[in-house]
């Protein structure tokens, strides 16, 4: 039968583990506002390029159809040729779930969380 031999002063002291839970702790501390504050930006990034886009459906609506600046739309269906429509079949919508609103010809489309997030989604 083996025996194994142990031999002294092999493992980690609680003391070194603790200074391991310590410094892995103070990291996530450091890393989880930053990546917070990423996923926001990445955000508010996404929900500008798709305003963009529907603003450009929207234009593109208008000159085929003869509208002027001022002249309504009916958003979504008036714009839904004009633009790629997600897996469901629709308009992109808002990643941080904000509802976008295309009300006429020449005036900028809007997301209901233009202001109330930060970083803001309005379009430059």
């Amino acid at each position: 039968m083996k025996t194994t031999q142990h031999l002294p002063g092999s493992g980690f002291t609680l003391v070194e583990i603790m200074i391991v839970v310590a410094i892995i702790g103070l990291l996530a501390a450091i890393a989880l506002p930053n990546f917070a504050g990423a996923r926001a930006r990445a955000q508010a990034n996404a929900c500008i390029s798709n305003l963009a886009k529907i603003d450009g459906a929207a234009s593109e609506f208008a000159l085929e159809s003869g509208r002027k600046n001022g002249d309504a739309i009916n958003y979504p269906s008036d714009l839904t040729p004009y633009i790629k429509l997600n897996r469901a079949g629709g308009i992109p919508g808002c990643p941080a779930n904000g509802i976008y609103t295309e009300t006429a010809v020449g005036v900028p489309p809007c997301c209901s969380l233009s202001s109330s997030v930060n970083p803001p989604h309005l379009t430059p």
